[in-house]
């Protein structure tokens, strides 16, 4: 094959490789997707579901910044459901059942209808280097292939090993091979090279399984979407979802997973890679919670038009007999029968300390990494990582300085610079307990923080700005209506006896009504909308003509910038305050041996991770605030 010549080579068509892949196209960049697998483009591997806790937050500002990956799950979506409406709207997170089989054909679409770029059913089998910088790649079918960058995306696929019971073999996912050589030659080249292991639980027959036995979940009743575009989601306008079921372990099941323990790949030491905390196998719930009777899974559909399903909390490496006979314990389960059994994959990643914030590697010009290979877990932190090594890969190219978000912008700026600030000893996953501004960072307002930086970068479209600032004229319009407006106690003291609220006695400002936490706007509006025949009415009418998802989108952001406003404001001023730190840049190569006054920690910290910031070290774990302080002062501030 003859040589060619790209602007950007994406290694792997996972939720990362195809973020990266539009995002550089849409850039302006010439294009190269190579994929072993064209038919498992964006494969939902394990659960069939995006978004939940913080993750959902980390979609919509994907879709914010002009990403792919919300649009394609609204056409894909089964069910959708809004995660802890109980709590405050910092924690509010949607998340949506999919079928997998149309996210993954909705995504080729996607990458085959982008202008400028290609794509390529063959497996990278070495880099191409010119001195320290990588300039393209070698596949298993002979072609040498150039490009400005390279992008890395490869999941659980280097040197990956699938294990169940006693039998280990090779492959990234089952009935897949694994990519070798790949990690050997970044090592070769001085990159520190380790092992992670991630699990997947059965895939069950639905048809053996009595599910009038089952617990019954379903989505929300008036469903919302992802994407800030206005396109209609799978499941809106009262169309059916399809219901996820609830069951238990008990002492019983329990019993009998424990006899297969000794043949456990987990237990034996066959399996030398990190396995993460927050989503364990069954086996290492057992071992940590020993004195639990039972444990609770999530039975979810995988497709419309399927019976297989996804047991949700089940993920294990024990034999298939011990899987089997233990599953046939549950209620429900007593004739349950497998498509596939449970299995764990253990995979090289490469600590994401090595990467700059633009997930470029500080040792190897050229080459971006973005996913599991950064040691993360999730379709969520794999797209958005994919999404910023495409645009920083393109603006590389360009010759401009990289788009990097900052804690305080996005989840997305979070999850980077944990990664490479604090490193990762487990796979990475977030939530929001990991975001110490989260108050700003709701999945309601992703739009308004993130479309007008990226409409600047050249990626999100003008058709995502008019939107966005049609939508902010209706927030401001209504937050000065309900601000200069007040209500007469006729007019609402019924509704506040109601929702057993005080009643007032003189009139009040809308917005001091809905200060209180049991007001709500939908209702307050309603109110209005019944006694005033002013300029207000034909503001409300303009609003009802709306789309009935855009209408929810203001209501809502409007009611939580009214309601939160004391919080917010506070946030926002705390997080300018530390982002000063930030502006105090570090070079580079300074050798932090030289200085005696930092702890010894700190100046080994600070010599392998080689921070460009301040504000960056502060973050650093095991770089004291003493350590910070002496930092300040010898660089004059």
């Amino acid at each position: 094959m003859k040589k060619d010549q790209y602007n950007i080579i994406v290694i792997g068509a996972g939720h990362a490789g195809c973020e990266a892949a539009v995002a550089a196209a849409r850039l302006g960049g010439h294009v190269l997707l190579i994929t072993s697998d064209m038919a498992k483009i964006a494969q939902m591997s394990c659960n069939p579901a995006i978004g939940g806790i913080a993750k959902g937050q980390i979609v919509r500002e994907i879709d914010a910044l002009g990403g792919c990956t919300g649009i394609v799950t609204d056409a894909s979506t089964i069910q959708f459901r809004m995660l802890n409406r109980s709590k405050g709207p910092a924690m509010w997170s949607p998340r949506a059942q999919c079928d997998k089989n149309i996210f993954s054909l909705q995504w080729r679409s996607l990458l085959e209808t982008t202008s400028g770029l290609d794509l390529l059913n063959d497996t990278v089998t070495q880099f191409i280097f010119n001195g320290n910088d990588v300039v393209g790649v070698c596949t298993q079918l002979g072609a040498s292939i150039f490009a400005d960058a390279v992008v890395l995306t490869a999941g659980t696929f280097l040197n990956g090993r699938i294990h169940i019971g006693k039998q280990s073999v090779t492959g990234g996912r089952i009935g897949e091979l694994s990519v070798d050589g790949l990690s050997k030659q970044l090592n070769e080249r001085g990159l520190e090279v380790l092992r992670m292991k991630t699990g997947t639980p059965p895939r069950i027959d639905t048809r053996s399984v009595d599910v009038n036995k089952l617990a019954v979940q379903y989505g929300d009743a008036d469903p919302l979407k992802f994407s800030f575009l206005p396109v209609a989601s799978s499941v809106q306008n009262g169309a059916f979802q399809k219901p996820c079921y609830i069951v238990y372990t008990s002492k019983v099941v329990h019993e009998i997973l424990r006899t297969g323990f000794k043949d456990s790949p987990l237990f034996s030491g066959r399996i030398k890679g990190i396995g993460p905390r927050y989503c364990p196998s069954i086996e290492d719930k057992l071992r940590t919670f020993v004195d639990r009777d039972q444990h609770q899974l999530f039975l979810e559909p995988e497709g419309w038009n399927t019976c297989e399903y996804y047991l949700q909390g089940f993920s294990s490496s024990l034999p298939m007999d011990i899987q089997l006979k233990a599953l046939r314990e549950i209620d429900g389960f007593e004739n349950v029968r497998l498509f596939r059994p449970g299995y764990a994959v253990e995979y090289d990643y490469l600590p994401p300390t090595q990467l700059t914030h633009s997930l470029e590697v500080k040792s190897i010009p050229g080459l971006f990494m973005a996913g599991q290979v950064n040691g993360t877990t999730g379709y969520e932190e794999a797209a958005a990582q994919g999404l910023m090594a495409g645009i920083n890969a393109v603006l590389k190219c360009k010759g401009k300085e990289p788009f990097v978000l900052k804690r305080d912008q996005a989840y997305i700026g979070v999850l980077i610079d944990d990664l490479v600030s604090k490193g990762v000893d487990e796979p990475y996953r977030m939530f929001t307990s990991r975001a110490e501004y989260r108050v700003l960072l709701r999945q309601d307002n992703a739009d308004q923080r993130l479309t007008h930086i990226s409409y600047k970068l050249g990626l999100a479209s003008s058709e995502r700005m008019k939107l966005l600032e049609a939508k902010k004229d209706y927030i401001n319009e209504l937050i000065t209506f309900l601000s200069n407006e007040s209500a007469s106690p006729h007019q609402v003291n019924d509704y506040l006896e109601k929702v057993n609220s005080t009643k007032i006695d003189h009139r009040r400002r809308w917005v001091d009504l809905l200060s209180r936490p049991d007001i709500e706007l939908s209702s307050c509006l309603e109110l209005v909308s019944r006694e005033t025949e002013d300029v207000t009415n034909g503001l409300l009418k303009k609003l009802s003509c709306l789309d009935t998802l855009l209408y929810t989108e203001i209501i809502e952001s409007t009611g939580i910038e009214i309601k939160y406003k004391g919080y917010i404001v506070k946030e926002r001023e705390f997080a300018q305050k530390m982002s000063r730190l930030e502006h105090v840049l570090l070079p580079l190569e300074f050798s932090y041996e030289t200085l005696a006054s930092l702890s010894t920690e700190a100046r080994q910290k600070l010599t392998r991770i080689k921070p460009s910031s301040i504000g960056q070290a502060s973050r650093i774990p095991g770089v004291s605030p003493a350590d910070i302080a002496v930092l300040l002062i010898f660089f004059g501030r």
